[in-house]
């Protein structure tokens, strides 16, 4: 029997059609334009954490009802973004990014002008909607425009994302906790700049883009799908993975301040500045992990990125100040690498349905992070903030299942 890697470069080698050869090349400007648009979408959800402190003082709210937000807004995201990207590998909607964004924009308005907890839970629904209409056909996209540099055109999107994610503790602290809850609204002209970009996204798909996705399934069909055990097992594993990356950095982006703040005295600027380094070092790590993974391979990126944290996490509390902000930000860095290898192995798993897979893991690291945060929160109010983090320097040992990943490239 011919490995699948030789019978895929036997259909390389034979005379390609135009649309296939078309289709492996890398259409820089696509890939670019979507990660802004994903650095735009983020930098408006990131405003929901990096809120938090004030919601919590305007509204008295408590760990739990903190926890209860992020279930709701990524919760939301979570359920939603499989079921689109099912939807659009049959029936594309390049065009509905746009109302994404919408969606996005309106939850930001009415977030601005909350004022009871459950105008809260509606106001990040709807931008947990936004999330989950964007992200599975902005990621099919990215795969599209990508040719033959799956992981690097990964990578770009999702360090859009990260890009926009640091920037939303600088903007908390900078224009929301100096001007109050109702400058969240000012964001949401992010959202009409968003809609104006990735509506010229779409239109690029409908004159282009479609003609590369039929290529690139007709290859697919003539290369043979992978044995459904591999499928299974490598889906399975990824589910493990990525229950142990979410869960700690669910715990950094929504109590990290929490923590900095009761552990170590420091002011809610402080707190938001050193949450802003993690996140940064976050995107760092997120742009160089794909590019890696498309020279050594998926699967020892993963290997790498789950595993090295753990020695930086379990130290973590029980360090000063400075040492405990850099130990966290590298665990960031290494961390964060793991993801773009980790979208592309699983579209490699089934490339026929990019969109869903690509739902489906944005969906269920929303999912594993909003069920993380509520019970994170709930062990918040019950042991402290300080005691959790003690707790969750131990998540990353769920990485060594990462060993069982089955090895594509035989």
């Amino acid at each position: 029997m011919v490995p699948r890697t030789n019978r895929y470069k036997a259909t390389m080698s034979a005379d390609p059609l135009p649309s296939q050869t078309s289709a492996d090349t890398t259409v820089v400007r696509i890939i670019v334009a979507v990660a802004l648009g994903h650095f735009l979408n983020d930098l408006m959800q990131s405003l929901i954490p990096a809120a938090y402190p004030l919601l919590k003082q305007n509204l008295a709210l408590s760990f739990t009802q903190i926890g209860l937000i992020t279930l709701v807004f990524q919760g939301t995201a979570s359920v939603l973004q499989p079921l689109v990207g099912l939807y659009t590998d049959r029936r594309p909607l390049p065009y509905a990014m746009s109302a994404g964004m919408a969606s996005t924009g309106t939850g930001l308005v009415l977030l601005a002008h909350a004022d009871s907890f459950g105008f809260v839970l509606l106001s990040v629904a709807l931008i947990g909607l936004g999330s989950s209409i964007f992200h599975p056909e902005a990621s099919r996209i990215a795969r599209l425009a990508a040719g033959m540099r799956p992981g690097f055109a990964q990578s770009v999107f999702q360090v859009g994302g990260n890009a926009g994610s640091a920037l939303g503790p600088l903007a908390a602290a900078f224009v929301v906790m100096q001007r109050g809850q109702v400058s969240i609204e000012w964001f949401a002209v992010v959202a009409v700049a968003g809609m104006a970009l990735l509506w010229g996204v779409g239109r690029w798909y409908s004159a282009v883009g479609a003609g590369r996705a039929l290529a690139r399934k007709s290859r697919a069909r003539a290369t043979g799908p992978l044995p459904p055990r591999v499928v299974r097992l490598g889906m399975a594993v990824l589910v493990v993975l990525m229950i142990s990356k979410f869960v700690y950095s669910v715990s950094l982006s929504s109590y990290y301040t929490f923590y900095l703040i009761e552990r170590y005295g420091l002011t809610v600027g402080q707190s938001q500045l050193s949450l802003f380094l993690f996140l940064l070092a976050v995107a760092v790590g997120t742009i160089i992990g794909g590019p890696i993974g498309d020279r050594i391979g998926r699967r020892r990126v993963i290997l790498w990125s789950i595993l090295g944290i753990l020695p930086l996490t379990v130290i973590v509390p029980w360090l000063p100040l400075v040492p405990s902000v850099i130990a966290v930000s590298l665990a960031g860095l290494i961390l964060a690498s793991a993801f773009p290898a980790m979208v592309v192995y699983a579209q490699d798993l089934l490339p026929q349905s990019t969109g869903m897979v690509a739902g489906l893991l944005f969906g269920l690291a929303f999912g594993i992070a909003a069920l993380g945060a509520a019970g994170l929160g709930v062990l918040a109010d019950q042991w402290g903030i300080v005691t959790v983090y003690r707790i969750c320097a131990f998540l990353p040992l769920l990485g060594l299942a990462a060993f069982l990943l089955p090895d594509l490239r035989d």
